[in-house]
């Protein structure tokens, strides 16, 4: 666990990232820092205009990040710092990355004040896939099954 002044510079060094990046043209003011054993790891801004890339989240560009130079694809043992609360996916991404701890500096309603709002997608993502906005038709399932029998019977599958 890190100390609260090693939080205070880690937090400090994803709110650096968001304004720096921002200024330069990159993407939205956001930032983000993967930490492990008091080190940082990874390091992550919005790229999201800059690379034409709507995933391109500081989140979810610092745990890719993380996950290369660690060798693994799992983060346990490690901390994100988040210059702001994560988004819907950005979330996700934490959660299927297995950190131990997420920190946050600006919250969605602050996000949303400037016109960075996912409450509509928190609110989708609840509901059943028939009641979303984005029409959805399940197609071909028997087939998809076999592939799926298929992964659970395989003796040399890497678990996660």
């Amino acid at each position: 666990m890190p100390t609260d002044e090693d939080s205070l510079r880690f937090m400090r060094r994803a709110i650096e990232l968001s304004r720096v990046h921002m200024e330069a043209g990159e993407g939205g003011p956001f930032g983000a820092v993967v930490v492990k054993d008091g080190q940082i790891v990874g390091e992550g801004w919005n790229r999201v205009t800059s690379s034409h890339d709507p995933t391109a989240h500081a989140e979810v560009v610092a745990i890719r990040q993380a996950c290369q130079r660690l060798g693994t694809f799992q983060l346990r043992g490690c901390e994100i710092y988040t210059s702001c609360e994560p988004c819907p996916m950005c979330l996700g991404a934490v959660y299927w990355a297995r950190l131990d701890r997420l920190w946050y500096a600006n919250g969605r309603e602050d996000a949303a004040a400037i016109q960075f709002d996912d409450e509509w997608l928190y609110r989708e993502v609840a509901l059943p896939a028939e009641a979303r906005r984005l029409p959805s038709r399940q197609l071909l399932r028997d087939e998809a099954l076999d592939v799926f029998r298929a992964w659970a019977k395989k003796p040399d599958k890497t678990p996660y």
